[in-house]
């Protein structure tokens, strides 16, 4: 006997009720937890991220135009040609920016005590920053109007302590208003004298300050002169490098210029535009265009003596001359290497030791 298989069919129970009188159909479900998730995911984003972590971040900073910097008497800027200093955007990095730096090629990470060291402010190392960039630009007016047959005077007259490194060979030795005027019988006219002298030392190695010292303050004679003996201990940066320990700005110096120079470096911090700055001086004091007209960029410090010293950052100022546009890019011989890793074939790297190798290569031009 056949068995036959009823089949039912779901019956609509408006099947017969005009659309306009049905009660609406349920709305889906899934945008609402679609938008639920974002909300979420928002929200979690702006409660992390003021949260920092202890790395900084440095990425490719603002490229900016020597000429809208330095203004200097009787000087006429260039027409076509431009120098353009580099910078690097140093930052405090939160969880999210660091993860962003790890898989950006034009980011470098570093731990945060090797930026600013442990017990050292934001403010505090802001300052030694500003104070590095304020020795730049009388040391650029310097050796501009020197290399151009100026008489110039430019005297300092000791390297003021600002703060010292907790546990470092300074910390409880020296203190803040300190001024180091001798390392080891040598005399220290600025703080650049005290990095200059360290270059040549290594960790362990003992020096000898005289520092002149506010009445008052542990001081040795009426005259408020004190000797210390201090043992080097590792950078921050480098358990290589030898570090006294201490952030530094230069006691007022005596300057004397013939020429009338200024150079408004707004907010900007650090030393490594001198070499920039320099050219740019000369450039408006100099009746031809030093540049002959190209988009010159570079990066170095700037010494008294024409020197031109290493900086940080040379990657990410490499990345920001290419982006400029710029036709080459001067760097300084210790950081060359890197410069030429980071250019590939973008852009022209030129090694650079003193102001008469970069203006020889702009002769060239």
């Amino acid at each position: 006997m056949e068995h036959e298989t009823a089949v039912t069919d779901e019956v609509d129970p408006f099947a017969d009720v005009p659309e306009s009188v049905r009660p609406p159909a349920s709305p889906p479900k899934w945008p609402w937890i679609v938008a639920g998730i974002l909300i979420a995911i928002g929200i979690a984003i702006a409660v992390a991220w003021p949260i920092t972590v202890p790395y900084y971040t440095l990425s490719p900073g603002p490229v900016y135009d020597t000429s809208d910097f330095v203004t200097v008497e009787g000087g006429v800027p260039s027409d076509d040609g431009e120098l353009f200093f580099l910078t690097v955007s140093l930052k405090e990095a939160n969880v999210f920016e660091y993860a962003a730096g790890q898989i950006d090629s034009s980011v470098d990470i570093r731990p945060r005590e090797n930026i600013r060291p442990l017990g050292v402010s934001p403010e505090e190392l802001r300052r030694e920053s500003l104070a590095a960039m304020a020795q730049s630009k009388n040391d650029a007016i310097f050796v501009a109007l020197t290399q151009l047959g100026y008489d110039v005077t430019l005297t300092g007259t000791g390297a003021l302590v600002i703060e010292t490194v907790p546990d470092s060979a300074a910390d409880g030795v020296l203190f803040p208003n300190d001024v180091i005027v001798e390392m080891d019988g040598q005399v220290v006219a600025f703080r650049s004298d005290i990095i200059s002298q360290l270059s040549g030392l290594s960790v362990g190695d003992v020096v000898d300050l005289l520092v002149e010292r506010p009445a008052g303050e542990d001081a040795t004679d009426e005259l408020g002169e004190t000797e210390i003996r201090l043992t080097l201990g590792s950078h921050v940066d480098d358990p290589n490098r030898p570090m006294i320990g201490v952030l530094l700005d230069n006691n007022e110096p005596i300057v004397e210029f013939p020429v009338d120079v200024s150079i408004d470096s707004q907010n900007i911090g650090g030393p490594s535009a001198g070499m920039m700055f320099t050219l740019q001086i000369m450039d408006q004091l100099t009746e031809d265009e030093i540049t002959k007209g190209y988009r010159i960029a570079g990066t170095g410090t700037i010494s008294k003596d024409g020197s031109v010293g290493a900086i940080g950052g040379v990657r990410q100022k490499v990345y920001g001359a290419i982006d400029a546009g710029a036709r080459a890019v001067l760097v300084p011989a210790a950081n060359y290497d890197d410069a030429v890793d980071a250019a590939g074939d973008d852009i022209e790297v030129v090694r650079v030791e003193t102001i008469e190798d970069a203006l020889a290569f702009l002769e060239t031009l």
